[in-house]
């Protein structure tokens, strides 16, 4: 349905997992994903707002301090060098339209940031999504980058700083600017935190028209098509069918806006084919180092489908929809 070779071929040679677990929504399952604690546990009981009265750490928003990070253990107890790269959205709330707030937040005690949280450098945003072109909360360790080149496509740079990381740290790393400036054989950790393919719906139009008109069957004829895979695969029993229509939707056919709709699929397939084209990068870069066959790769996604309900007036909250 979507091209995605790279990914293909890394579940190939692989290993697949059919019983995944995640926390349904992004920064839970980030939190989790990096603490290996349930989210409360982690801090992130719920978002990254502080959602509790009696102020229980549950709920605070942003990651304890009485929790480890795997880049914390790795980088302290292992002796690994620790990157990453993308979504942080585990360090408070980050407005998306008030760079103010950003530059007088970031790094305070209730938005730690990457780089104090057991990650010798990080390129990527602290909030968690906006503009694919022009992102809010676009940082480089502890320097907010708030002007982006023409040219600037959000999955592109987070994949092509990962290979910079990569690189440099074969080669015995470059200053990180953090006073670490290499010089060793360290093994390293590299976490690259995608946005894609959260909204907003943003790739360039070539790559979106890759796709286009292979949406127009509908949602019904799809997954049950997607279903079908899953059996052919293995991942789930031939004796699991596929479960009723979401009581929210309605058959295919009584949709009035079948071309919007196949756009929307085809920008969000497209989002898709990029991260692919850009793990690819990755894994090209790892056997030009000559690393590749000594490397651990693990892919997963934080949550499923959107469930959030998202104006598209850039009314308030909303005012990165503009970009």
């Amino acid at each position: 349905e979507i091209e995605t070779p790279n990914i293909d071929q890394l579940a190939a040679d692989g290993i697949i997992f059919s019983q995944m677990y995640n926390c349904a929504r992004c920064c839970p399952s980030r939190a989790s994903l990096l603490t290996g604690l349930y989210p409360h546990q982690a801090g992130i009981g719920h978002m990254v707002h502080e959602y509790s009265p009696d102020k229980s750490k549950a709920y605070q928003g942003y990651l304890r301090g009485d929790c480890a990070t795997i880049a914390e253990l790795l980088r302290d107890v292992g002796g690994y060098r620790t990157l990453m790269t993308g979504k942080w959205h585990v360090g408070g709330d980050f407005p998306p339209d008030d760079p103010n707030h950003w530059k007088k937040h970031a790094g305070d005690e209730h938005h730690p940031i990457p780089v104090q949280r057991g990650f010798d450098e990080h390129f990527g945003t602290l909030g968690g999504g906006g503009s694919y072109y022009d992102p809010p909360t676009l940082i480089h360790n502890e320097e907010l980058i708030l002007d982006t080149p023409d040219k600037f496509y959000f999955t592109d740079e987070i994949n092509n700083e990962a290979c910079r990381m990569i690189r440099e740290a074969v080669q015995g790393g470059s200053d990180d600017g953090g006073g670490n400036d290499g010089g060793d054989e360290k093994p390293f950790f590299l976490y690259v935190a995608h946005t894609a393919p959260h909204w907003p719906l943003h790739a360039p139009a070539d790559v979106i028209a890759k796709y286009r008109g292979k949406y127009q069957e509908g949602w019904d004829k799809i997954r049950e098509r997607r279903h079908a895979r899953l059996v052919e695969k293995g991942i789930i029993k031939k004796e699991w069918k596929c479960s009723p229509r979401d009581e929210n939707s309605f058959p295919w056919e009584e949709e009035e806006n079948k071309d919007w709709e196949d756009a929307r699929m085809s920008t969000y397939a497209a989002q898709v084919d990029i991260m692919d084209q850009g793990i690819g990068r990755i894994i090209q870069t790892l056997k030009d180092c000559n690393i590749y066959d000594n490397t651990m790769l693990i892919f997963l996604s934080d949550n499923g489908g959107c469930a959030e309900f998202l104006r598209e007036d850039a009314g308030e909250g909303n005012s990165w929809c503009e970009n």
